[in-house]
């Protein structure tokens, strides 16, 4: 080929990559809504370790191996946790309640979470533990509840039951539906 040809093709490829460059005009609701109407996440994070601080005190531990971010949905936004999620809340005395789950969503607007799939909570300073398959959280609040099958250990008491309700540190507790054996303290 001669010079003057493979300059035109050049010269061809150039302005064509240019228009291709100034056509995309999508700002960023339009790639949002383009996400949410395909079910994708807006962001993806990997090996997570989060610390909430409150007046230089560390009160919140969050850990997991994968986030999505589905913050771009209009109704009801959320973050979910597909590979598990451990969080441990810690007390201004030390005191740490450590909650442990397969799969997790957290809703936004709300501030609920569900977690689910071999959900373990533990009070390390009255020993309490809750086991169950799934659970909800009321961050507002500060509460947990189910109606799943659950076992609930004191530790003086192992109790068996179907829908619980619980403060987020496991000292004050209802069950719904129960069976096995109770202390009861007159």
């Amino acid at each position: 080929m001669t010079k003057s040809v493979v300059n035109t093709i050049k010269s061809i490829a150039v302005v064509f990559t240019i228009v291709m460059l100034f056509s995309c005009t999508n700002d960023a609701n339009e790639v949002r809504d383009f996400l949410a109407d395909k079910n994708l996440p807006i962001g993806e994070a990997y090996n997570i370790v989060h610390r909430h601080t409150d007046s230089g005190r560390v009160n919140i531990k969050m850990k997991a191996p994968v986030m999505l971010d589905f913050n771009n949905r209009t109704l009801h936004p959320y973050k979910e946790f597909p590979k598990g999620i451990e969080v441990t809340t810690i007390e201004k005395n030390g005191d740490s309640v450590v909650i442990n789950g397969n799969y997790a969503k957290i809703y936004s607007t709300t501030e609920i979470a569900e977690i689910k799939d071999d959900v373990v909570i533990y009070n390390y300073a009255e020993k309490n533990k809750l086991v169950t398959d799934q659970i909800f959280w009321d961050q507002k609040t500060n509460y947990y509840f189910t109606e799943k099958d659950f076992i609930f250990y004191t530790q003086t008491d192992t109790i068996k039951g179907v829908g619980f309700e619980a403060s987020e540190d496991l000292k004050s507790w209802w069950v719904k539906n129960q069976s096995g054996v109770i202390n009861i303290k007159e």
